[in-house]
């Protein structure tokens, strides 16, 4: 089994992720600035609000993100150890792993909860129909 390649897939579903819950915001602020209704869709929002959701309460536990712990567990199973590797592990660990103190993220995710919560009151979620 190629653990390393493995590893490099969960590194880009976790930056997919951290990308979806990010652009999702601005995707939907913007989005309703030029009226396209996909962005109020119910399930994008639902995923959006249970996304950061989940980011938030790992932080606030203090748990490391199970993606985190696999992608750690793989490359140790691959002989690398923890962040070490691939074109794609070091860019893409460049962009989502950067030092701070843990209240710094956990202040910042909060935040961004907040904003997504923000959102979802001023451009509430509605059943999309065709």
């Amino acid at each position: 089994m190629n653990y390393s390649f493995l590893a490099d897939a969960v590194l880009l579903v976790h930056f997919a992720i951290v990308l979806f819950v990010v652009a999702g915001l601005l995707l939907i602020a913007v989005g309703n600035a030029v009226h396209w209704r996909w962005v109020n869709g119910w399930w994008f929002r639902a995923l959006h609000l249970l996304a950061i959701g989940i980011v938030v309460a790992e932080s606030w536990l203090g748990i490391e993100c199970p993606l985190t712990t696999l992608e750690n567990w793989l490359r140790i199973q691959a002989g690398q150890g923890n962040y070490l590797g691939s074109f794609i592990q070091y860019w893409v660990h460049g962009i989502l792993f950067y030092q701070a103190p843990r209240w710094v993220f956990t202040l910042a995710y909060t935040l961004f909860a907040f904003a997504v919560v923000v959102a979802w009151w001023r451009w509430p979620p509605v059943q999309v129909r065709d």
